[in-house]
């Protein structure tokens, strides 16, 4: 299931500089890309399996757990509208192997980090290395293959390798932090990172490619992002009239007119206006907000509640997404072929309505609840969001201009990731006491299924019939 990141497409530019010489082995490019987007996208679901012990560990409440999540994402999701324009301007290989060493030695501080403030500052330069490799990783893959069909099988392996990185990551959490601890989580990224830089230097220099960068858009959005992030999260903990909150609305808003005005006058925009004034890619971006935040928040509030309301071991907790991520993975592999049959609108509104049911069959659990039960209820959460997000990517893909491609696939990755930066903001508030409440879940689903319900309508009413 691509409920990770959607595959975005890389753009197309005239070559600056050309690539000399007979090029290695298309497959050195593909096992480099595809361990790149699997290493950074397990890092994104793992991590929610092992908080119970980073906070026992480094004396972390709610607040701090959440920023361990959110520190990551925010950057991920922030900096991706300009990191394709990046792989362009320094060459795919370049970037990628710039980003893999950030990323491996962020990781390398996140696991030796002493105290909560430490792992969390590790946690943002993560996620800004993780949004240079995310669109690197499918520029090596494009350049390593010439012919359209071979591209196409090895473009649909690295999705695959990325659904099925998301969905085990929770399992491998587990499994490392009750058999070693919480910090093998990070220092497993360090063999990979090495292996993919070896891996590197057997494949072709990347040609460099004139792609200007709105600086000042970039910034914008991640004050934008980062300040309502802060506001959400401290709002349920210090009040929502304390003064550091209401200064964070007050930069989000002040960033968000920036940003649109900014994004008005540049002559490079990293979210053109037009675009966003497409039906269809309005709407898309609505839907892939709304699938992340149930997604991504469920997973944040299970990994919680097994290991805090029902006492269960992480690697116990990380056991009961195995069901689910299988689910996941052959869901997602069915999806494309039910959208050639029905079409892609009918696949998307119904993947929503199955995610929202999900969320609201699992309002009755409580700490006693049969973890049998527990397994059966998680099923709608493995097959809708999975059934959804293929066809709605694929539709946004035709849905704009060849060379606007690129920026429409960074765009719904931004918003996915931000819909689940949000989520962990606003549940874990609500979850947040003494212990882990079971009411707050309760209300933080009720949110996430109404969120789906309403984007579920739009996409009936506002996506073209056959999402063609």
């Amino acid at each position: 299931m691509t409920i990770a990141t959607a595959t975005p497409t890389a753009r197309v530019a005239p070559a600056v500089e050309a690539v000399p010489g007979r090029r290695p082995p298309a497959v050195f490019a593909l096992i480099a890309a595809l361990l790149g987007f699997t290493v950074i996208t397990i890092d994104v679901s793992a991590v929610n399996i092992a908080l119970p012990a980073i906070g026992t560990s480094l004396s972390g409440g709610m607040t701090g757990l959440q920023w361990v999540v959110d520190a990551y994402t925010l950057l991920f999701a922030g900096l991706m509208l300009s990191a394709g324009a990046l792989a362009d301007r320094a060459g795919a290989r370049r970037a990628y192997a710039f980003g893999i060493g950030l990323f491996t030695l962020a990781s390398l501080a996140c696991g030796l980090a002493p105290g909560i403030g430490a792992l969390v500052a590790a946690r943002v330069v993560q996620g800004a290395a993780a949004a240079v490799v995310m669109p690197a990783s499918l520029s090596l893959i494009r350049q390593a293959y010439d012919d359209a069909r071979h591209r196409a099988r090895a473009i649909a392996l690295w999705t695959v390798g990325g659904s099925v990185a998301m969905a085990a990551g929770p399992v491998l959490g587990g499994v490392l932090t009750e058999s070693v601890g919480w910090r093998a989580v990070f220092f497993l990224n360090l063999p990979v990172g090495a292996a993919i830089l070896v891996l590197l230097g057997k494949v072709a220099p990347s040609p460099r490619r004139p792609a200007p960068i709105d600086v000042p858009g970039q910034v914008t959005a991640v004050l934008a992002l980062a300040g309502l992030t802060f506001a959400v999260i401290e709002g349920g903990h210090a009040g929502w009239t304390s003064v550091p909150v209401l200064g964070s609305l007050g930069l989000a808003v002040l960033a968000a007119v920036a940003f649109r005005a900014v994004e008005r006058r540049h002559r490079a925009p990293v979210v053109p206006p037009a675009m966003l004034r497409d039906r269809t890619v309005a709407v898309s971006l609505a839907v892939g907000f709304a699938v992340n935040l149930a997604f991504y928040g469920l997973v944040f509030l299970l990994g919680l509640y097994l290991q805090q309301a029902r006492g269960m071991s992480a690697l116990s907790a990380g056991l009961v997404f195995v069901p689910l991520a299988a689910i996941i993975t052959s869901t997602n592999l069915v999806s494309p072929r039910v959208a050639e049959r029905i079409g892609r609108r009918s696949v998307i509104v119904i993947g929503q309505l199955v995610l929202a049911l999900a969320m609201f069959v699992l309002l009755p659990l409580d700490a006693g609840t049969p973890m049998w039960l527990v397994l059966l209820l998680l099923v709608p959460t493995g097959l809708g969001g999975a059934f959804a997000v293929p066809a709605l990517t694929a539709l946004l893909m035709d849905s704009v201009p060849g060379p606007r491609a690129g920026i429409a696939s960074g765009l719904l990755n931004a918003l996915r990731q931000t819909g689940g930066a949000l989520a962990v903001a606003l549940f874990g508030s609500l979850v947040a006491g003494a212990g882990f409440s079971v009411p707050g879940m309760r209300v933080s689903l009720i949110i996430a299924g109404s969120v789906l319900l309403a984007t579920s309508l739009l996409a009936r009413l506002f996506l073209p019939p056959k999402g063609d």
